[in-house]
């Protein structure tokens, strides 16, 4: 689920979007009233979507975003005049008067491409730190001198005992290591 936060300067606006979002089925975790709440808030959470009026008492909406993790997206609610039909960055603008609609649609838009930039990103491989490709590469190079292996002999020898053994890579090339120090 996609953690929302409401983020307007007036209270009773911040309470109607945050009633017509859970209405709708969205999780809305906290309803700000300022630049420096929002923050807060976002700063407590691993990603999510800001739905935000244009202007607050300590700073604007272009501010809050700067402000904001790269891992949540913000929807700004405002008139066009303010924005100048052009959004600042990357936030997507819902003109004023809001349509439920229009709102509820583009939330949807939005919640769906946080779950495939979330989803690729799982999907990518874990890039391992220098340490551990150090142990990888020292292991082949024993492996190499020892049993007269070339590189992708002694990298598919390593890769086959992980499998077997059922650890990854780097804990493997740590066995062969202290294995051959003995």
């Amino acid at each position: 689920m996609t953690n929302i936060i409401v983020a307007f300067s007036k209270p009773e606006d911040g309470k109607n979007i945050k009633g017509i979002l859970m209405r709708n089925g969205y999780q809305v975790v906290a309803v700000c009233t300022s630049g420096a709440q929002t923050i807060s808030a976002a700063d407590s959470l691993s990603s999510g979507i800001v739905v935000s009026g244009y202007r607050f008492e300590d700073m604007m909406c272009e501010d809050l975003r700067q402000c904001l993790p790269v891992t949540f997206d913000m929807l700004l609610i405002s008139s066009p005049s303010r924005w100048g039909g052009q959004p600042e960055g990357n936030i997507i603008c819902l003109p004023m008067p809001l349509k439920v609609h229009d709102l509820l649609s583009t939330l949807e838009m939005m919640v769906q491409a946080q779950m495939r930039i979330r989803r690729k990103q799982r999907s990518k491989p874990k890039e391992r730190s220098e340490e551990e490709k150090g142990l990888i590469a020292e292991a082949k190079a024993l492996l190499m001198e020892r049993n007269n292996m070339t590189e992708s002999e002694a990298h598919r020898y390593i890769q086959k005992c992980s499998m077997d053994s059922g650890t990854n890579l780097v804990e493997t090339a740590q066995m062969v290591i202290s294995l051959i120090h003995v």
